[in-house]
C-alpha cells in the first residue's frame, strides 16, 4: 500500500508562490489563516552517517517558530512520522495595536511525513532550538531486518501431523 502523501502540502507553496507573483488576490490577507483552517509547517528531510558506532538516520527539521513545545505532538506509524500541533494567534485585540499587515499563520496543524527507510521508532529523539524541531530517527539496520528462519521437520509419528 502507497504511503499517504500530504496533497495540500504542493498546494499551499503554490498557493504563496501566486500570492508574490500577483498579490493578495485569494483574500488570504488580514486573519487569513482563520479562513483556512491552520498552516502547514515548512519541513527538510535527509539522511545522515555520524560519526562512531551511532546507526545511519533520518532527520527532520520543521519550521515551528512561534509555537510551544508542549503544543507539538510527535507520532511515528510505520515509515511515517507525524507532526501535530497548534500554533496560537497573536493578541491582534491588544489596545493600541492597528495592524497593517498581518501574515504570519496561526491554527491546527498536522503533518505526515513520509520516510524512505524504516526506523526505530523506541529510539527518536526531538530537540527545539530556535523555532526549529530537529526529529533524529536511527534508522533499522540490515542485520535487524533479516532474520534466518529454521525448517521444522515434523515427526512422521506424531498424530495429526
Amino acid at each position: 500500500m502507497a504511503p499517504e502523501r500530504d496533497l495540500f502540502a504542493n498546494f499551499e507553496w503554490m498557493r504563496r508562490e501566486m500570492d508574490e507573483l500577483f498579490g493578495d488576490v485569494f483574500g488570504t490577507g488580514v486573519l487569513g489563516a482563520r479562513h483556512r483552517g491552520g498552516f502547514s509547517p515548512a519541513v527538510d528531510v535527509f539522511y545522515e552517517t555520524p560519526p562512531g558506532p551511532d546507526p545511519p538516520r533520518a532527520v527532520v527539521h520543521a519550521e515551528l517558530a512561534g509555537i510551544d513545545p508542549d503544543e507539538i505532538g510527535l507520532d511515528i506509524e510505520g515509515r511515517e512520522l507525524v507532526i501535530a500541533g497548534h500554533r496560537r494567534p497573536a493578541d491582534a485585540e491588544a489596545e493600541g495595536r492597528v495592524y497593517q499587515q498581518l501574515e504570519i499563520d496561526f491554527g491546527p496543524f498536522r503533518r505526515v511525513i513520509p520516510l524512505g527507510a524504516d526506523v526505530v521508532a523506541e529510539e527518536a529523539r526531538a530537540t527545539y532550538r530556535d523555532g526549529i524541531l530537529r526529529v533524529e530517527l536511527p534508522l533499522v539496520s540490515a542485520d535487524a531486518r533479516a532474520r534466518r528462519v529454521p525448517i521444522e521437520i515434523p515427526d512422521p509419528d506424531e498424530p495429526g501431523r
